[in-house]
């Protein structure tokens, strides 16, 4: 996320006043948090949907200080590179069918679910072991953060139906946890990426935590705007501003 802020935080803060909340990931790993928050959404990746957060344990632990943990984690799809890397799957069942190792929504979809997978038991709870913070996926808060900055299929109807398989994959996979999902973008970001969502989708009717303000007003204006997919509501608005000297993501309740 822009701006995203993260870093390894020494003591629980206090509940902040206005309600506001922080989202930290990895290129603050050397900062230090926010001594006051009335929430924090932890970064679960290194910025790729294939790497994982370099500090994770530490941002897991200050969230946890908070009150009941909420992580994001980055999402793509490489299906049109599907050559030049190791993670596209060549097999699997899924609601499209059969994955033949094509870029279609079969492997999408197969794709996306071994990413969440991954997230959950490579990345999270080794890292939340690790740092003594007792994490069960299910009582977690997902948010899926789709961002034209990671690959994406591109120049179709096509192409976007594939990218919204991925995100039904992941979707899915975190949702079997018992946990809830939602989705992290901006409205012109998304509608680049994955366009219109039919209401058959598993994304249909999932909340929104929508970006693209840079003070407190512009974040309650997005709290007005429409969510991503139809159903769903928006129920956190980010911002970009400063806090003591250098810019942080603030996020807003709506």
């Amino acid at each position: 996320m822009v701006g995203a802020l993260g870093a390894p935080g020494t003591a629980a803060a206090a509940p902040a006043d206005d309600g506001i909340g922080y989202d930290v990931s990895y290129p603050q790993c050397d900062q230090p948090l926010p001594a006051v928050a009335s929430f924090g959404v932890v970064g679960v990746n290194g910025g790729l949907a294939t790497t994982v957060n370099p500090c994770l344990g530490e941002q897991l632990a200050w969230s946890a200080a908070l009150g009941p943990v909420q992580v994001y984690v980055n999402t793509a799809n490489p299906g049109q590179q599907r050559d030049a890397v190791s993670t596209w799957p060549s097999s699997g069942d899924s609601p499209y069918g059969v994955c033949d190792g094509g870029p279609g929504p079969a492997c999408s979809y197969v794709y996306g679910r071994t990413r969440a997978a991954v997230d959950i038991h490579a990345f999270l709870l080794p890292a939340a072991a690790r740092a003594g913070v007792p994490l069960v996926p299910a009582e977690l808060t997902w948010w899926l953060d789709v961002e034209t900055e990671n690959t994406w299929q591109t120049g179709s109807a096509a192409a976007q139906a594939a990218n919204r398989a991925t995100l039904e994959g992941m979707a899915d996979y975190l949702a079997a946890t018992g946990a809830p999902v939602g989705l992290y973008s901006s409205g012109q970001q998304w509608a680049q990426i994955v366009g219109w969502v039919p209401p058959g989708s598993s994304l249909h009717e999932l909340d929104s935590w929508l970006a693209g303000a840079s003070d407190p007003v512009g974040a309650a204006q997005l709290c007005s705007s429409a969510s991503l997919t139809a159903g769903g509501d928006v129920v956190l608005a980010q911002f970009v501003t400063e806090l003591d000297g250098r810019l942080l993501d603030h996020d807003l309740p709506c």
